[in-house]
């Protein structure tokens, strides 16, 4: 017989998840326009209102290179402060549980999330990342990969001294935009160097949406033979091709529970102009049209997991509700289907249901909820050649 319970078939899949949101930080590193403090707040805030236990708050590398992030210690300030966390608690929300991430490349960063840690604002976790393919890695860290490892050994760290979280990303496991094809053994080992040299979890990501679902499978299949613990592994997807929901799908299917999204999809290659001015960036961008770049949409990630009855703590309504007034903050309409279309509904939209389908069963001497002829088999009897 053929087996039809999903997580009899796929027995790592979780029946719960986590899902941060890096919205504010990677979402909008790609805007080529400044989105105010004020819309930062609010979207920090209201995310963490609507379930967010893990969230990206800003970039604390140098602002000359990513101007987007100017205003990243008063983000910092503004969650840690008393006011906010009277909030969490009218709402609710355990503001002992949540995470606040700061991106942090370089070990410039680094120091600078330790001082503001010292001043009672810093970040509970930082972010540092590897590509296996060293021109992916150059073009982002601008050095080789021997010395970032070091560099990576001696900010894990200053960063645990500092009461602080590390995470590790480990990119380009599926391809990279600069050197195509890559090998998952490398993903592999560069996630237990992580671990080895003293990272708190690891970011897997694929950057450029070059994943498919049978690799995605197999990799997170490979990761967690190897590393077991669901805790330490974080699915980080691009969407290029409008297949990443089966990336999603199938990481699933091989055991991981914890995801990162964007609400609307945004993000990709940090802004190289902003407003009316060029800025560095990281130089030129990987793509040629920006309307096929972009994360995994938050609002669509979490109707396909809430549909699919695993538990994931968002309050999807008001993050379908967050996604739609996104798309006026950033002015255009954005990547989520489902801020469009919503949630499947059981039961149905009546509204657009044709008036006279019961006088037309009356009138024909069928029984309401009648879907057969009254004289038909109540089973169908398949013939013989269609049979098994």
């Amino acid at each position: 017989m053929t087996e039809y319970d999903y997580w009899k078939i796929f027995p790592r899949m979780p029946r719960k998840v986590t899902i941060g949101d890096i919205t504010i930080r990677d979402g909008f590193q790609h805007q080529e326009k400044f989105i105010s403090t004020a819309a930062k707040k609010f979207y920090l805030e209201e995310l963490i209102f609507a379930g967010c236990r893990h969230i990206e708050v800003t970039n604390l590398g140098n602002p000359y290179l990513m101007p987007q992030f100017r205003d990243a210690e008063e983000l910092l300030a503004h969650l840690r402060s008393d006011r906010f966390k009277k909030r969490c608690e009218r709402k609710g929300v355990p503001y002992d549980e949540l995470v606040l991430t700061a991106i942090t490349i370089r070990e410039g960063a680094v120091d600078r999330a330790v001082k503001l840690r010292e001043k009672g604002i810093g970040p509970d976790r930082l972010l540092m990342m590897v590509s296996t393919e060293e021109e992916h890695h150059f073009a982002n860290s601008g050095t080789t990969l021997p010395d970032y490892w070091k560099e990576a050994e001696r900010c894990i760290k200053k960063c645990n001294d500092a009461g602080m979280m590390m995470c590790g990303t480990v990119s380009t496991i599926w391809g990279s935009p600069i050197g195509g094809a890559t090998k998952l053994e490398d993903a592999v080992e560069f996630t237990k160097r992580w671990l080895e040299i003293g990272a708190h979890d690891v970011e897997h990501a694929d950057h450029d949406g070059s994943a498919s679902a049978p690799e995605v499978y197999r990799y997170f299949s490979m990761i967690l033979d190897e590393i077991p613990d669901t805790e330490v592994h974080i699915a980080h997807f691009h969407e290029t091709k409008r297949v990443a929901s089966a990336s999603v799908l199938a990481a699933l299917q091989a055991g991981i529970t914890r995801f990162e999204a964007t609400l609307g999809g945004q993000g990709g290659q940090p802004a190289n102009f902003l407003d009316d001015c060029p800025v560095r960036g990281t130089g030129d961008y990987y793509y040629e049209d920006p309307r096929y770049v972009g994360l995994v949409c938050l609002e669509d990630t979490l109707v396909q997991i809430d549909e699919m009855g695993i538990e994931h703590g968002y309050d999807v309504d008001r993050v379908l509700q967050l996604g739609r007034m996104m798309e006026k903050t950033i002015g255009q309409r954005l990547r989520s289907e489902a801020v469009i279309n919503g949630r499947t509904l059981k039961e149905g939209h009546p509204q657009f249901a044709r008036p006279g389908l019961q006088r037309r069963k009356e009138k024909l001497g069928e029984k309401p909820g009648q879907k057969l002829p009254g004289d038909w088999a109540p089973q169908a009897v398949l013939p013989e050649k269609y049979r098994p």
